[in-house]
């Protein structure tokens, strides 16, 4: 028996030999060993950075987050309605969308863009979210401030309490829609912070890609809306994502796409209407295009 023992831990010791590199001869320590995984980096481009009219641009991998190109990134400035898509991140996270909204009158005292939402008019925070990521609606955002918040200044301190939790540090909210207002302001890093998390919800994703739909009154009326990104028209792989624009903040645009396995997110903001397009496709396809 014991003759039989012996042989077994030697065959145990031929045929598992890397066991024994593994196992240290020295006295057991209770310092804990950290290991710490090799993170996935996607490679940069190997192209010549492009050159943009925007004052103010980042490209960020999709997936991991990481920087691909920056121009003044960290810079803070008017934002415009790109600050929607924080709104809308808000929405799916503040109870079910099948949830219902009856529009106020102070829902309606807004500046245009809007979907004309009359007071009494109830649909739900489905309905709504996807009117407000397509067509912009500024009536729309107030009206699913309100319904979350009660109003538009205790939704205002909800978007900067969760934008501190995403680890936007260049950011003071006041309003859901992003219609000027003194004190009000964001930076496209920080865009592209919310852009990653909004890019991760499928309901979202889904609401960004629609080119136009019909929208329906609870009356039985229809309205077709047409979605305010052009660059899901120009190009054929760009899915997203929110479009913005006033006077203080100039045309802003947060697209995204994906080609050859890489998905991206641009944020281009304080451009003008004849090179925000032009912007962002370059973006676009100097990141996913060999």
């Amino acid at each position: 028996m014991i003759y039989a023992r012996i042989i077994a831990a030697l065959l145990a010791l031929t045929l598992y030999p890397s066991c024994s590199s593994v196992v240290s001869s020295s006295a057991p320590t209770t310092t804990p060993v950290v290991v710490t995984p090799q993170k996935f980096q996607p490679p940069l481009p190997i192209k010549p950075e492009p050159v943009i009219f925007a004052p103010s641009a980042i490209i960020v991998d999709a997936i991991t987050g990481r920087i691909l190109f920056q121009k003044n990134a960290y810079s803070e400035r008017a934002v415009a309605s790109t600050q929607k898509l924080l709104t809308a991140l808000i929405v799916t996270r503040s109870g079910p969308l099948s949830d219902k909204v009856i529009v106020e009158r102070s829902d309606t005292l807004v500046e245009p863009s809007k979907l004309n939402l009359k007071t009494g008019e109830k649909y739900t925070r489905q309905e709504l979210v996807k009117a407000l990521l397509v067509k912009s609606g500024n009536d729309v955002a107030l009206a699913l401030a309100r319904d979350i918040s009660g109003s538009k200044e205790r939704f205002a301190a909800l978007m900067n309490q969760t934008a501190r939790g995403l680890g936007m540090s260049q950011s003071n909210f006041l309003n859901p829609h992003g219609l000027t207002e003194a004190g009000q302001y964001s930076t496209a890093r920080d865009i592209a912070i919310v852009a990653f998390q909004v890019y991760r919800h499928p309901f979202l994703r889904q609401c960004m890609r629609v080119k136009n739909y019909a929208f329906e009154y609870p009356d039985g009326r229809t309205r077709i809306v047409n979605n305010t990104n052009k660059m899901l028209s120009r190009l054929s792989y760009c899915d997203g994502m929110k479009t913005g624009t006033t006077r203080a903040s100039g045309r802003c645009l947060v697209s995204s796409g994906q080609l050859n396995g890489r998905a991206v997110i641009a944020v281009v903001l304080g451009s003008d209407t004849s090179n925000v397009w032009d912007d962002s496709e370059k973006l676009l396809r100097w990141a996913l295009e060999k």
